[in-house]
């Protein structure tokens, strides 16, 4: 779905700091950064990834995200355990901004909460269309 000239797939659940996530068929969760920040952040200069096998919490801040504006926080969305991160990264981290919902993404975490924390999260065309506006708002230095 498209909002004010971003692309925010309904299907993902996404939190305030603009990292989304994506409940997986085998029951682990992919999170990356959504269109918004990448589109606010201009071109991705460097990540620092979490490792596989740590531990994060949701709202916790897990690695950070350079690029040519400033440099970011990527805050999980869900706890868990990382079980695997986007290793593609490393060599091209401007995947974030090509492709933020799909070969852009950056972990993959079992999550040890998950339906007491998905109600924590941003879903859903009216509350996705809320989110994005009072991004907008806060961008222009209105809120």
């Amino acid at each position: 779905m498209e909002i004010e000239g971003y692309n925010m797939p309904e299907d993902l659940y996404y939190n305030k700091d603009d990292s989304w996530a994506k409940v997986e068929s085998d029951g682990t969760v992919r999170v990356g950064m959504d269109d918004f920040y990448q589109k606010q952040a201009g071109d991705t200069t460097y990540v620092d990834l979490p490792f596989e096998g740590d531990s994060v919490s949701q709202g916790e801040t897990c690695g950070k995200i350079q690029s040519s504006k400033w440099v970011g926080k990527l805050v999980s969305p869900i706890s868990g355990e990382i079980v695997e991160v986007n290793g593609d990264l490393e060599s091209d981290c401007r995947l974030i901004n090509k492709d933020p919902y799909g070969s852009g993404w950056i972990m993959r975490v079992k999550p040890s909460k998950l339906d007491e924390e998905l109600k924590n999260l941003i879903y859903g065309a009216d509350a996705l269309k809320k989110f994005i506006d009072d991004n907008i708002k806060k961008a222009k230095g209105g809120g």
